[in-house]
Formats: C-alpha cells, structure tokens, sequence
C-alpha cells in the first residue's frame, strides 16, 4: 500500500509539466511487482499492473530516464548530482508473469528482480493474496481467527470488504510463527479444492521456479533477495527468523543463481522494519537493501550520520502512473521522513 506521501506526490505529479520539473531530478529508485494482461479481481490482484499500462510506463522510462543497472548503485550514491534523471529498476517477489509479460516489455533496459526464496518453485502463494482469497472468498460465516482480535463476519459484499481493511494490518503485524498459524486458519476455512481451485484461476499470482529466475538472469536481469518468506521484518520478529530471511536467503539464490549482494524488504514501509532488520540484512552480507518508504538518493540522504545503505529509499510505481517524468522529481520531498526513520532505527 502507498504512503501517504507517496499518494499525494502521485497526485501532484498528475498537475505539474514535466518540463517545469526537468532542473529538480535527482536519481531514485522504483519498482513494480508483476504485470497482467487482464485483471480478474483487483480486490486480492493487487501487486500486478495491467499491461498496457505497464506498457506506457515503460515508454516514458525510456524517454524520459537513464535507467541505469543496480551494479550502478555505487557510483551514483557517490556523486547523485552528476546523475538527476538516473533511475533504478526493480521489481518484487517472483511472480511467473515478470519472465512471461514483463522481461519482453523491459527488454534492452536494466532491471532487478528481488525474490522471496521460500515461494520460488514450492507453489506457496503470497501470504497476503491468501488472506484476501479468504476475506472474499471463503464461505459466509462467522470466524474467530488466532492471534487476531474479535470475530470476523463474511456475509455479503461490504462486509467482506470490511473485515479485509479490518484485518490485513493486524495479520502483517504478527510475529511470523504467528501468522502462519492465523494464515492456517484462513486457508482451513474453505471446502475441499476449493482453496486450490481460487489459486489455480488467479494465474497472476503463480511465483516463478529456479528455472525462470535463471532465465531472467540469463536476459541480464540482476537478482536479489526479498526475504526468504514474504512477510514483514518488523520488530516483534524473533533475531533467528530475521536472520533466515536475510541470510538464509541470500545463500539459497547464491545456490542456484550465483552471487547477490542486494535485499529489498518485504512490504518495507515504517512499520514493517524493526531495528533489528537493517543489521540482520547488513551482518548477511547485503552491500544495499531498500525500504518502500518514498523518497530520492539524494546528497542528503548518501552523505553524513543519516547515510544508511542498508535503508535506502524507493518508490512503488502505482497502477496508473504514466505521468513518471512529472512524479518522480518530487521524490526528494519525502527524504526528511526517510531521514527521521533511519536516525529512530539507529537509536
């Protein structure tokens, strides 16, 4: 979900000139998570761009951008004022779609793929697209879930609404153990195959297996790690899981694709990356990890006490956001919050 910092500069960007903004660019990163040609329910499809869409962002990107390779990363955090339209690529979790429609799209462009080990090539969905098949999908009734406060009632339309905005926070909020346990609950709730039956319509969220990611490597895609499974690092998160997600998979991409040396938090916003996070990514031997806290790579935040490698910024392309040239150079106005962020995680 946006920031609601990220939300307004979406807003902005709609009503500026790109022309008026072209003396304001500095380098920045931005990523997507998969692309569909249709979406079936944007209710529980809600990390994957439509097509054309993603077409058009991509037209821009190459117009108006150097999109440069994340290998870059180094000499652009050295001197960010000598590279004001230089953007970083990325793209989250593994989804199949990113080999199948997204690679041929961004061919000839440099781009990284952040991958959670533990969905590649095991069909183990995103933990989150299983709550949301639960919440609008599972039989009508009322439910008492571990670990999640109240009851949860799914009767029609609108409260199955409801009891999603209600409960998708808390669940990311939990410890991981414990959210498996409230995610087991979720899942029992269906009829035989019919849990399965929902996962094998939306296609969209089918992960890639080792094979695909070879391939994407093989293009000249660079990949990193996004956790081993997909769920938040934050600080009720015991020092041994943080060290599976940030160790553990580094060294299961390193087995089966070779060296990699960047990380991007799984959901990444405030609330999801406690202290002991950017040191577990640090001490597993990540050279730079990002944060989905909006914002650019600015002097302000890659010099002096407030520079962090491991907490760098990065802004989530939103569904619609054709209008890159204009958003992308009001990033900076988010670097205070980044800045504030880092100095309460260092303290």
């Amino acid at each position: 979900m946006a920031s609601k910092f990220g939300q307004l500069a979406r807003s902005m960007g709609r009503l500026i000139p790109p022309a008026l903004l072209r003396h304001a660019g500095q380098p920045a990163a931005l990523f997507f998570h998969g692309v569909e040609r249709d979406t079936l329910d944007g209710r529980v499809q809600t990390n994957h761009h439509e097509l054309a869409v993603f077409e058009a962002i991509v037209a821009v990107l190459r117009q108006q951008f150097d999109v440069r390779p994340l290998t870059d990363i180094d000499a652009v955090l050295a001197a960010p004022q000598d590279h004001p339209r230089a953007v970083f690529l990325m793209s989250d979790d593994g989804y199949a779609n990113t080999l199948s429609t997204a690679a041929p799209v961004l061919d000839g462009l440099p781009w990284t793929l952040f991958v959670s080990t533990a969905h590649i090539g095991t069909g183990r969905p995103n933990p989150i697209f299983l709550a949301r098949l639960f919440y609008f999908y599972a039989p009508n009734g009322v439910y008492k879930l571990p670990h999640l406060p109240g009851t949860v009632v799914l009767a029609d339309a609108e409260s199955r609404q409801a009891a999603a905005q209600a409960g998708i926070d808390p669940l990311r909020l939990l410890p991981g153990e414990k959210a498996e346990e409230a995610l087991a609950a979720m899942t029992a709730s269906f009829p035989p195959d019919q849990l399965a039956a929902l996962v094998a319509r939306f296609t969209s969220e089918h992960f890639l297996d080792w094979d695909g990611v070879r391939a994407l490597k093989t293009r000249g895609v660079e990949i990193g790690a996004h956790g081993d499974s997909h769920w938040p690092m934050h600080a009720l998160q015991r020092p041994d899981w943080l060290t599976r997600q940030a160790a553990g998979a580094r060294a299961r991409i390193e087995a089966e694709v070779g060296p990699c040396r960047f990380f991007a938090y799984p959901f990444g916003n405030i609330p999801d990356i406690g202290p002991g996070a950017w040191r577990a990514v640090r001490e597993a031997g990540f050279t730079h990890a990002f944060t989905t806290l909006s914002g650019s790579l600015a002097p302000s935040l890659t010099e002096g006490p407030a520079a962090n490698p491991w907490l760098l910024p990065r802004y989530g392309i939103g569904p619609a956001d054709t209008h890159l040239a204009s958003l992308v150079p009001l990033l900076s106005a988010g670097n205070r919050r980044v800045r504030q962020f880092r100095t309460r995680l260092a303290g």
